[in-house]
């Protein structure tokens, strides 16, 4: 389905072409000058230059030990919304690099970000909600995240967000709740994820199904799952027309399964005639994924009885391509043929 695009075009009234580009070492100092300086024309320009060399990692390097994140950090509160849309621009190609994102996370640049989650501008939220997704990618941008307390307000914004930045938001939350769940669970995050689960877009359902993942990873993300009864959302993505749609659903659904009380509930949402289809599937981590959810749910009785009759799919998985899927597949087996 066809959904309007975020423009990161600039008022008809500033022209990027009148930028005075500066090149070498010595012009970075010249434009930090003119990032301070009161004229809004001067600014602007020095912003446009920036944008060109920071696709340079070295101009990365020289900017950050000269200073720039603590203009920058200044600028994302200007009232003119082109300087807070460059500002954020330029930080969001900074973090494209492993130098950018480092110095970033060290300045404190993600508490100075949150005044723009609620930013008229469509592009300066979504230059924030990027710079927040790569930063996320680093243990210590996870944890600066949750430092900054952005979980609760992040998991809000997926509600009234536009597409393109709830796929930022999920790929923040993604990395984040490997960490530490507590706070987007309080924040009602399960409710949340379950209705992006049904969403339109293939990406934010696959997106959705992976930050589930990450919370069925951890024992009190696996309790709340249950209790939300967020299993049968993902059973029913096991048959999503999108590939990655049901890998990230079986993965979930393979975390989810590790307690008793996820095993029943899978069970009673007949997820094992969709778990069997993907066995099949093309790509190894769906094997995988389906074999383990299918080895879980093996452990009931009724588990058992219902693979019994398919025990010819997993030995046929034991010449697979992928070692992973061979060593499941056997213990697949070790645990459907297991007698009381």
């Amino acid at each position: 389905m066809a959904t309007p695009r975020i423009s990161a075009y600039l008022p008809a009234d500033i022209d990027p072409t009148k930028a005075a580009l500066a090149f070498g070492r010595r012009a970075l100092p010249k434009l930090n000058e003119e990032l301070q300086a009161p004229e809004l024309l001067a600014q602007q320009r020095a912003l446009m230059a920036l944008c060109d060399l920071v696709h340079d990692p070295e101009k990365v390097y020289q900017a950050i030990a000269l200073g720039f994140l603590d203009s920058l950090k200044t600028l994302l509160v200007h009232q003119d919304q082109t300087v807070r849309q460059k500002t954020a621009e330029v930080l969001s190609i900074m973090a494209l690099h492993s130098i950018g994102r480092e110095g970033l996370i060290r300045s404190g640049v993600i508490p100075a970000l949150t005044g723009l989650l609620d930013d008229p501008v469509d592009i300066c939220r979504k230059n924030t909600h990027q710079i927040f997704d790569m930063l996320a990618k680093l243990p210590e941008g996870a944890g600066a995240v949750l430092q900054a307390g952005l979980i609760p307000p992040l998991v809000l914004k997926l509600k009234t967000e536009l597409d393109e930045i709830q796929e930022l938001i999920l790929g923040t939350l993604s990395n984040c709740l490997r960490v530490e769940v507590s706070e987007a669970l309080a924040a009602g995050a399960l409710t949340v994820l379950k209705e992006k689960l049904s969403h339109p877009s293939a990406a934010i359902r696959s997106k959705a199904a992976w930050v589930l993942l990450e919370i069925s990873s951890q024992a009190e993300g696996k309790i709340a799952v249950c209790k939300e009864e967020v299993i049968p959302a993902l059973v029913s993505l096991l048959e999503d027309t999108e590939p990655e749609v049901r890998v990230n659903s079986a993965g979930a659904l393979m975390f989810a399964t590790v307690t008793p009380q996820g095993r029943s509930s899978a069970m009673g949402a007949e997820a094992v005639p969709p778990l069997l289809t993907l066995v099949a599937e093309e790509t190894s981590k769906a094997r995988l994924n389906a074999i383990k959810s299918l080895t879980l749910l093996a452990e009931l009785p009724e588990g058992r009885k219902a693979l019994l009759d398919h025990r010819d799919t997993f030995q046929r998985c034991l010449h697979d391509p992928s070692e992973a899927v061979q060593r499941a597949a056997e213990i697949a087996i070790a645990v459907t043929d297991w007698k009381p």
